[in-house]
């Protein structure tokens, strides 16, 4: 019994030690701390973005993607990718794309990877896989086209050839499937509202959200050399324990919680600890991203002062415990209060690494 007695002792006070030991950073740290926001979309030449960046210490990776089939639209977000990352060479990195144009003709694979060269060869540091893959696009013979796909496979193997990293928006949040007026947050009923071509609930011939989530599940396992991103939480939004399975289940997997922040929030009304702890136990596998985008639309001056509240935001929520609301959800939630390791690695140490990142 004494034996036991001193055992309960020592685990509780090295806890106590470890626990007084962790450091954690404050609201007014926010701009000395250097930080990587891992998925954003520049869409105009204006340098607001940039030079917002810079101010609050963040490097941007630009992330394009296949937005309606053509050369020329992915064309013209290098090129503005381009214009920043050679005006702030260190505030500024890129993802490419590809699309499926000729998907049927004996060369597409082929005429893909040229088109990856010259990218890579521009300085993209990734290729972005997007939801078309699996939700729009279609075979000669009317099938979707779903990211497991053999014809995949030679173009993945060249990226990983190439030591590149694949950021991969397969599926949809599970609010996707459902009606706008049961969805958990108002962000997504907004999106849907405006997009009905992917709201799946309307669709209900298009390949189920299991589906979606089977395919690119098969894709990561089938190559474990790959190094793989699901962007926003994977597509797994709604459940920590769905994302931890998989971050279990595939070591060269990692999520960026782009655009989903509000989903962590809902699930830690119910259960905090277990949102708080999902955070602490992966991670080396999260990384920090807010999925902004600057275009031509929007006001530069304005633009910098909402995307400075929305960083300075999400930063309070992620490093305090503070009582926060927010206009996505209903109720009141608290912050994570994370670690300071683990902010380091949530918001810079893991960029770095899943996309082989130098000199940040």
């Amino acid at each position: 019994m004494k034996n036991f007695l001193l055992y309960i002792f020592l685990i509780s006070t090295a806890f106590a030690i470890f626990s007084c030991g962790e450091t954690y950073y404050t609201v007014d740290d926010f701009s000395s701390v250097k930080k990587i926001d891992a998925h954003i979309h520049y869409l105009s030449q204006n340098n607001a973005f940039s030079e917002l960046a810079k101010t609050d210490n963040f490097t941007l990776i630009d992330v394009n993607y296949d937005r309606d089939g053509s050369d020329t639209s992915l064309n013209n977000m290098e090129k503005m990718s381009l214009i920043q990352k050679n005006q702030f060479p260190k505030q500024f990195e890129f993802i490419t794309s590809f699309n499926l144009q000729n998907w049927d003709s004996a060369n597409w694979a082929e005429q893909t990877i040229k088109k990856l060269e010259v990218s890579f060869k521009n300085g993209a540091i990734g290729v972005k896989i997007w939801k078309n893959i699996g939700m729009k696009c279609k075979d000669s013979s009317g099938n979707f086209i779903m990211i497991d796909n053999p014809r995949f496979d030679s173009v993945i193997a060249y990226i990983i050839k190439q030591n590149k990293t694949i950021l991969g928006h397969l599926g949809e949040p599970k609010n996707c499937w459902l009606p706008l007026d049961q969805m958990t947050t108002s962000g997504d009923k907004e999106y849907f509202g405006g997009n009905p071509e992917y709201h799946m609930y309307l669709h209900p011939e298009y390949p189920s959200y299991q589906q979606q989530m089977d395919a690119r599940d098969r894709l990561v396992e089938e190559h474990p050399d790959l190094l793989f991103v699901g962007a926003h939480l994977g597509s797994m939004e709604w459940s920590v324990d769905e994302i931890a399975k998989r971050l279990d289940k595939f070591p060269n997997m990692a999520v960026d919680i782009s655009a989903r922040l509000a989903h962590l929030q809902i699930q830690s009304i119910t259960d905090y600890d277990k949102v708080r702890n999902f955070m602490i136990k992966y991670q080396d596998q999260l990384i920090y991203a807010s999925d902004e985008s600057l275009d031509n639309e929007k006001d530069p001056i304005e633009f910098k002062k909402v995307m400075h509240d929305i960083w300075k935001w999400q930063w309070k929520y992620l490093i305090t415990d503070d009582s926060m609301t927010s206009p996505q959800i209903k109720g009141e939630f608290k912050g994570l209060k994370l670690p300071k390791k683990v902010i380091d690695k949530i918001y810079l140490l893991n960029a770095i690494k899943w996309y082989r990142l130098k000199d940040k």
